[in-house]
C-alpha cells in the first residue's frame, strides 16, 4: 500500500474510495447516455397516451435509481479523493472540476426536461436532443484525458 500515490487520510480505504468513485462514474454516464435518448423515444408519443405514461415513469425511476444518487456518490467520493491527494492546488484539477460542474449542469437540465415533458410539453425538437445527447461523451472525454495525461 505504500506506493500507492497520496494516501493521505484515507490511508488503506484510498483504492476502494478510488474504485467506487469510477464503479459510480460509469453508473452516473450511462444514465446520462441513456436520459436523451429516453426523450427522444418519449417525444415520439402521444401526450396522455398509455405510452407518453409508461415513459414518464421510466424516466421517473432512472432519475431516481440511477441517476440522482450516482451523482451524489460521485461528488461526495471524488471530494473525498481530491482533498486525500490535494488535487485543489493542481491545475489539471480546477479544468477537471470546471467540466464536473458543467456535467452536473447537465444532469439538471435533464431532470428539468423530464419534468416538462411529464408535463406534456415537447419544448426540443428531437434532432436537437440527438445533438445534446452527445454532450455527455465530449465532457467525459476531456475528463478521462485531464486525469490521466495531466497537461498541466
Amino acid at each position: 500500500m505504500s506506493n500507492l500515490p497520496g494516501v493521505g487520510f484515507l490511508g488503506a480505504a484510498y483504492p476502494w474510495a478510488l474504485a467506487a468513485h469510477v464503479i459510480f462514474v460509469i453508473f452516473l454516464m450511462a444514465s446520462l447516455f441513456m436520459m436523451p435518448r429516453f426523450f427522444i423515444y418519449h417525444h415520439q408519443t402521444a401526450v396522455g397516451s398509455p405510452e407518453d405514461l409508461a415513459w414518464i415513469d421510466r424516466e421517473r425511476r432512472l432519475k431516481r435509481i440511477i441517476l440522482n444518487p450516482s451523482l451524489i456518490i460521485v461528488w461526495v467520493l471524488g471530494l473525498m479523493l481530491a482533498f486525500n491527494v490535494g488535487a485543489f492546488s493542481q491545475g489539471w484539477f480546477h479544468a477537471k472540476l470546471a467540466l464536473v460542474l458543467i456535467l452536473s449542469g447537465f444532469h439538471g437540465w435533464l431532470v428539468g426536461y423530464a419534468k416538462k415533458l411529464a408535463r406534456g410539453q415537447r419544448p426540443w425538437p428531437e434532432k436537437r436532443l440527438r445533438m445534446i445527447n452527445e454532450v455527455p461523451a465530449l465532457l467525459v472525454t476531456l475528463i478521462v484525458i485531464l486525469v490521466i495525461v495531466r497537461p498541466f
